[in-house]
């Protein structure tokens, strides 16, 4: 994952494979909570994926204030220059 558009993807798999979303629904726009029904558990579950997919530590505080896939992906872009 060098770049947004990998990580997007990532992201996208993720939701798709987990949470049974529809990929064309996964867009940066997209609200976690209001558009994707996402909770704090499947946040959590998220985490710990991007994690073994990373191999980088995830702080969730984070991902916290993510309110949207491209507040996701920020936080991985950032996560991964650490």
């Amino acid at each position: 994952m060098n770049n947004r558009e990998d990580i997007l993807a990532a992201i996208k798999t993720i939701m798709v494979e987990m949470f049974e979303i529809e990929a064309d629904t996964i867009t940066l726009d997209a609200r976690l909570y209001e558009d994707l029904d996402f909770d704090s558990i499947d946040a959590i579950d998220m985490i710990v994926r991007l994690k073994e997919m990373t191999g980088k530590a995830v702080k969730p505080e984070d991902f916290k204030s993510a309110q949207t896939i491209g507040d996701v992906v920020e936080a991985v872009v950032l996560m991964l220059k650490e």
